[in-house]
């Protein structure tokens, strides 16, 4: 499963999701996690223009979670739209205490809203040999 984290400095989730300079991506499950990419912004576009969010909901179109400091009412529904899970920090946390908690949370009995974010992806995956088998 990937996971999306909105950040300034790379290393906390402190980035409101509009505004974010980056968003890194982490691949992640029970026995750990592993950094995937970091997807870069420019600081060049205006305050209101909501075509500053179509990059970053493409950045994270394949990931299940954003993690976010904040994130407005519309951003928030084209994440969700994009079938991407949003939450919210209440304060600026370190990327890696997050993938730690998560990880534990995967190793135990997850929630059924991450129990659901676990299959995204695993709709896209089709066993061809095993439809000319019955078909």
């Amino acid at each position: 499963m990937k996971v999306a984290f909105a950040t300034q400095d790379m290393k906390r989730v402190d980035a409101h999701f509009g505004w974010a300079k980056n968003i890194a991506i982490y691949e992640i499950a029970p026995e750990g996690s592993r950094f995937l990419e970091a997807v870069q912004f420019g600081d060049d576009i205006e305050d209101g223009n909501e075509d500053k969010l179509t990059a970053r909901i493409d950045a994270i179109r394949d990931c299940a979670i954003l993690y976010v400091a904040a994130i407005g009412g519309s951003g928030a529904a084209r994440v969700v739209a994009a079938n991407v899970h949003p939450m919210k920090v209440a304060e600026p946390q370190p990327i890696a205490e997050l993938l730690e908690k998560l990880c534990a949370v995967l190793k135990g009995n997850p929630p059924p809203w991450l129990r659901k974010a676990l299959l995204k992806g695993e709709e896209r995956k089709f066993d061809f040999a095993e439809e000319v088998e019955h078909g």
